[in-house]
């Protein structure tokens, strides 16, 4: 047996390669070329798999050599977090259909090979799905909605600058949620139980900033009447963000970049430098390359914050994720406001057809707008406003009974009366009525001493206002419907039903 390992790479947990060879000619060939390398390795005969195995999570990959055994075809099979590579096997048949074997170490071997088989086992590992939080949602990144590339992307990169001191720049539209992925970051590090600040550069006064920043003393200017900490200070331990760094005045720029180069600074109106254990995490909307070039930002601190970029993708570009961010946003105000809404699949579908220019944010208004105007209903592309509806699908007109049509009918003819109108407007009626009389030389009678059938003549009423619509209209359907306040499925069966033909 032939054993040959970096112990300083497994102790400072770095992924090592198990060599599994019964021939020892070919494990000293495997041995001298991995140490020329540099990989941290173990190489042992088959009998000794199983003592090799007990933390597979360090191994980065398992170089299988002659003759693969049954034994060996169950341990690839057993391990599919792991990637596999074969070398000088007798039969390749025998690695067949096991998609965990990434590759073929060739004879003679040779450092490029080797290499690039090593970098596809690191990417194997990367890309697992329990990584891109396909396997079930990491409630720290509960927030980080959606399981498109970018948002994967994103993730990834948080996972892998959370737990450094970096500065990290988050660049994206507003509304992508980069305050979010800040807040991921700071969660993931080891400045979690620390405070997590965020500053809007933008929203506070120039003249202001600096006091907001770096705190102030008592008496440092006018209505300063106490002492005052920052927010250096108060993210003391933690992390600050940035937010809108773009907005920044050319002055305040040049008193970060002091801070982040020496990691102290002084309140305003004092003369005792503090230490900043601050992480200082930045973002903005602007491309700030373009600001240097016009002079509006400065160059040197942007090479400071700009460490580890983090772009965050607009919603256009991940809209598969707009069901999940869909049944995610309903979560959230349902258990806020108590109420909540559906969305038909067409109107989902409709969603992700727009360009959504508000990003998230946008979305999210849309929603709580739907449950203002359509709590505990289902909506559907006709309930969306104007500019979401992007597919062309006829909205459900219900059709009433007759009754309820008449009884409407009746209701708005004397919806107008009042019948507890004053004596003067009686008297008033009377009189016009008189009036028309005596020029008529006839008395007007509202109703017939022998009564009448108030169905019929709300019928022969009906008729005769619907001809006076079509005619008016030249028998353009739709436009008499207009008219007469109706619908023009309504009026094709009322003229269907009182036979109305041109």
């Amino acid at each position: 047996m032939i054993i040959k390992m970096s112990y300083l790479g497994i102790m400072q947990g770095q992924k090592h390669i198990l060599v599994v060879d019964n021939d020892a000619a070919r494990r000293q060939q495997i041995e001298t070329v991995l140490a020329f390398v540099g990989e941290h390795f173990y190489v042992f005969s088959e009998d000794e798999v199983d003592q090799h195995l007990t933390d597979i999570s360090n191994v980065l990959t398992i170089i299988c050599c002659g003759e693969i055994s049954t034994k060996l075809q169950a341990v690839i099979k057993a391990h599919p977090a792991c990637p596999f590579i074969y070398h000088d096997i007798v039969d390749k048949k025998q690695v067949d259909g096991y998609v965990n074997v990434i590759g073929e170490l060739t004879t003679p071997l040779n450092y490029a090979q080797l290499t690039e088989l090593v970098h596809h086992s690191h990417q194997y590992h990367n890309n697992l799905p329990s990584k891109r939080g396909l396997s079930g949602p990491n409630s720290l990144f509960r927030s980080l909605v959606g399981t498109s590339e970018p948002m994967q992307q994103v993730r990834f990169l948080i996972e892998q600058v959370a737990s450094t001191e970096a500065n990290v720049l988050i660049l994206g539209e507003s509304g992508t949620g980069k305050e979010v992925v800040a807040r991921n970051i700071h969660d993931l590090s080891a400045r979690s139980k620390g405070p997590f600040v965020p500053v809007n550069c933008g929203a506070i006064p120039a003249d202001l900033l600096e006091s907001e920043l770096f705190g102030h003393e008592k008496g440092a200017f006018t209505g300063a009447i106490s002492t005052r900490k920052g927010r250096f200070e108060m993210a003391e331990g933690g992390t600050l963000f940035l937010d809108e760094i773009g907005d920044m005045p050319q002055p305040m720029q040049v008193k970060l970049l002091r801070v982040l180069q020496e990691r102290t600074f002084e309140r305003v109106g004092g003369a005792k430098s503090i230490k900043a254990n601050v992480r200082i995490v930045a973002a903005t909307h602007q491309h700030l390359e373009d600001m240097i070039k016009t002079n509006q930002f400065r160059e040197d601190l942007y090479y400071r914050l700009n460490v580890f970029p983090i772009e965050t993708p607009a919603l256009r570009e991940r809209k598969e994720d707009i069901p999940l961010l869909l049944k995610e946003l309903i979560s959230r105000f349902s258990a806020e406001q108590g109420h909540s809404v559906r969305f038909t699949d067409k109107a989902i579908e409709s969603l992700q057809e727009h360009t959504w220019a508000g990003n998230v944010r946008e979305l999210s208004n849309l929603i709580e707008r739907m449950i203002i105007m359509y709590g505990e209903q289902v909506v559907n592309v006709g309930q969306l406003p104007l500019k979401y509806r992007h597919l062309d699908v006829d909205d459900y007109q219900p059709e009433y009974p007759e009754e309820l049509q008449e009884r409407e009918a009746i209701n708005e003819l004397f919806s107008g009366f009042d019948y507890d109108d004053d004596e003067d407007d009686t008297a008033t009626l009377t009189c016009e009525q008189d009036s028309a009389g005596s020029a008529q030389g006839k008395t007007v009678d509202l109703l017939p001493n022998d009564g009448l059938n108030l169905k019929e003549y709300l019928a022969e009423l009906e008729v005769s206002l619907i001809k006076q619509a079509l005619d008016k209209n030249d028998w353009v359907v739709a436009r008499s419907a207009e008219l007469l306040g109706m619908r023009r499925t309504t009026l094709v069966e009322k003229m269907r039903k009182y036979n109305l033909q041109k």
